[in-house]
This record gives structure tokens, sequence and C-alpha cells, in this order.
């Protein structure tokens, strides 16, 4: 069987491909398990991570012949949503590249990374209401925090999709660019320049709800007797000696 991701592993990122275009990307099991596979290694070997889709598409959504299989079981399991919240988890920046559809599970997916680089083709929607079900990886508490509680709703309860300039407008999309993957090295590129422990501690730090003034004092107390935030600032004043 063919696989459905690709994985480029370079020096200080990995390039992760969802590779099934002929179907637009759709999320099959067979692209979980090896997403899942995907995770494992970046929780390893800690590097950036780039996620885009093969071909004109980022992700169309969920397998719906797949879907209509599942039942109460599977719903309770959250297959979907179970990695999508580790992609989310993840202790390093993620980047997105989308062009075209991100729908369904693929949205939820693209929602899962930190930041969203897009083409003038994308399309951001959750249309799962029409099918019957509801947005349940992710959606229902990632994209408010994105966009905002009214223009969550509007996606999720009245079909509404997000083109690009949209996605720009409300703080989903970080710039709409003609190459969505360059750029994303682009991005990339200036993560990898930062510190990382810096950048770990940052993400989990912004990740957890709630203030947290304690938690900040001590991860700042932490890089404070690093040797790589002296280092830093050491080269920062003779740079501007």
């Amino acid at each position: 069987m063919a696989n459905t991701t690709c994985v480029d592993e370079r020096d200080d990122r990995y390039v992760v491909w969802l590779d099934r275009p002929e179907q637009r990307n759709a999320i099959n099991a067979a692209m979980i398990r090896e997403l899942h596979d995907v995770c494992t290694r970046i929780e390893c070997a800690p590097k950036p991570v780039l996620l885009t889709g093969r071909g004109d598409h980022f992700a169309g959504g969920a397998d719906i012949t797949e879907l209509l299989e599942r039942g109460r079981d599977e719903a309770l399991a959250g297959i979907n949503r179970t990695l999508f919240d580790r992609i989310a988890a993840l202790p390093v920046p993620t980047v997105a590249a989308v062009s075209g559809y991100a729908l369904g599970g693929g949205a939820e997916l693209s929602y899962a990374c930190d930041i969203r680089i897009v083409t003038p083709t994308a399309m951001f929607g959750n249309p799962e209401p029409g099918l019957g079900i509801l947005a349940a990886a992710g959606a229902t508490y990632r994209l408010p925090a994105l966009v905002g509680q009214s223009v969550a709703k509007q996606v999720l309860l009245a079909g509404r999709t997000l083109d690009a300039d949209t996605a720009l407008r409300t703080g989903l999309a970080m710039s709409v660019v003609d190459d969505a993957v360059a750029e994303a090295h682009t991005v990339i590129d200036r993560i990898t320049r930062q510190s990382p422990l810096a950048l770990r501690l940052m993400k989990r730090i912004v990740d957890e709800p709630g203030a947290h003034p304690w938690v900040d004092d001590i991860a700042q107390a932490v890089l404070f007797e690093t040797d790589d935030k002296r280092e830093r600032m050491t080269a920062f004043l003779e740079r501007k000696r």
C-alpha cells in the first residue's frame, strides 16, 4: 500500500507532506497512523515542522467513505482529535502551508498548527453538520481561540467558509502569498535562529489556559541560567558596539 505522507527530515526542520493528491489529501485511517509515527519521530528529535499538502489542496476533509462506517465506539476513541491534539502539543513550532481546500478534518489539522501561511486559493471550512456530524477534532475549541467566537460560530453553525483574505483579516493566517511553502520556510528560517528551549517553554506557556505569572517566572528563571542566553545576549551587545 502506498504511503499517504512523505517526510523530508533536514538538519533544522521537518517537511511533512500529506500525499493523497488524487483524493485532495483526504485524511484516512492510514494517514492518521502515519502521522502518529511522524509525531513520534518529532518528539524523539524535536525540530520545527512545516506541514503541507501535495498538489492543489492542503486537505479536503476526512475520508467520508471511512466515516460512513464509523460508529459510537470510534467516535468515543477520538481518532482524529487524538492525533490533532498530539500535533498541537508538539514541543516545537509548527507551520502549515495551505493551498486550496482545508475543509472538515483538513481544517482542524491546520488549526492544530501554530502558524498558517496561505495562498490566494486557500479555503477553510467545517461542513460537518451537513453530513449529520459535528466538527469534533478540535474545531470547537481551537477555532474560537484563533478567530473569535462569533466568526467561529459562523463557520461551525452557518457553514461559512473563510477565503484567504478573510483568514488573514481574522488572524487565522499569518500571510497570503503565491508560494506558501517557500514563505513557510522563510518563517522557519527565523524560528531556527531563536533559542530552542525558549521557544519550547514559550509555546507550552502560551497554550496553557488562563494567566500563569508564576509559571512565566519559573520558565524565565530556567532560561536566565543557560549558557545559550548568555551567549546570545553577549553577541547582541557586541553587535551594537
